[in-house]
């Protein structure tokens, strides 16, 4: 035997804490954060106070993993299965268009238009994230919302049952299926009708960059100028939407004037455009006359 020994076995790497896992990551902080509070089923006022903790092994692995696709382009939303939207937290999947906060000012507009116990109508619901606030923050609303995709309006039906479960077991809100108008009634009268309808041209750039390259294209493009899907509401608002009714629609920020010429060809009146927090034009609203 020799008198040196046998050689020492060389120490196994300490695994990498919370904090240098996603140091590591080559993602922007904060989405570094939110994958890892996915990965390792710790809040993040945890993370931050064990930062210097040894990470979990199988946590470690679930956070590569994700912080891989994000690298990729995948939305956060998609990798963690949610989104907030008003303060509440949505469930998103690749089904649905991830809500907005500029859809927010369409919800908070309809919440100021909105007459006590009004009748109100969300044209291409997705994810639920209209109807489902309005719902919520007016239990005077009777609220039906309508979408094409039975993948979508299943996602819709889970946030519903979680954030409105009172107001759908009620009837209050409702979910149907149905392409724009076809999921409503012909004797159907609505004292509000908002909608975030597609508005993307068919062939802009944009489809190929950012998230939008994994959202569902049906919830994004409405034919080569970008109008089809507000064309069709506004032409179904004459049987469906009461006289003094309003009118809301999410649009590009190029498309306020062509829409709101589109209103006025309709015979609506009170027509006015938002801006969103970008100071961009993004919501129009128009009122039937009496």
């Amino acid at each position: 035997m020799s008198g040196r020994g046998a050689a020492a076995q060389a120490p196994e790497p300490a695994a990498p804490s919370w904090e240098r896992l996603a140091l590591a990551s080559g993602l922007p902080r904060l989405e570094a954060r939110v994958l890892l509070e996915r990965a390792s089923g710790h809040r993040r006022e945890w993370l931050i106070a064990h930062g210097d903790e040894a990470a979990d092994a199988r946590a470690a692995e679930a956070f590569a993993e994700l912080a891989r696709r994000r690298r990729d382009g995948e939305p956060v939303a998609y990798l963690t299965g949610t989104r907030e939207f008003l303060g509440r937290e949505f469930e998103v999947s690749p089904d649905v268009l991830i809500p907005r906060p500029e859809t927010e000012l369409l919800v908070q507009t309809a919440l100021e238009r909105a007459a006590r116990g009004a009748r109100v109508l969300d044209l291409g619901t997705g994810s639920g994230a209209i109807a489902i606030s309005l719902a919520c923050e007016r239990d005077d609303l009777r609220v039906v919302a309508t979408d094409r995709s039975t993948q979508a309006l299943a996602v819709a039906r889970r946030n519903a049952q979680r954030l409105a479960g009172e107001a759908l077991a009620s009837g209050r809100l409702q979910l149907r299926q149905g392409n724009w108008w076809e999921a409503v009634d012909a004797q159907e009268r609505f004292d509000l009708v908002a909608s975030n309808p597609p508005y993307v041209e068919a062939g802009d750039p944009h489809l190929a960059q950012g998230d939008l390259r994994f959202e569902p294209i049906q919830a994004l493009v409405a034919g080569p100028d970008g109008l089809a899907a507000l064309r069709a509401i506004v032409a179904g608002t004459g049987r469906h939407l009461l006289r003094g009714g309003w009118l809301l629609l999410e649009h590009g920020f190029d498309q306020g004037e062509a829409l709101r010429a589109l209103l006025a060809d309709a015979g609506f009146a009170s027509i006015a455009t938002l801006c969103d927090a970008a100071a961009l034009p993004r919501v129009t609203f128009a009122r039937k006359p009496e």
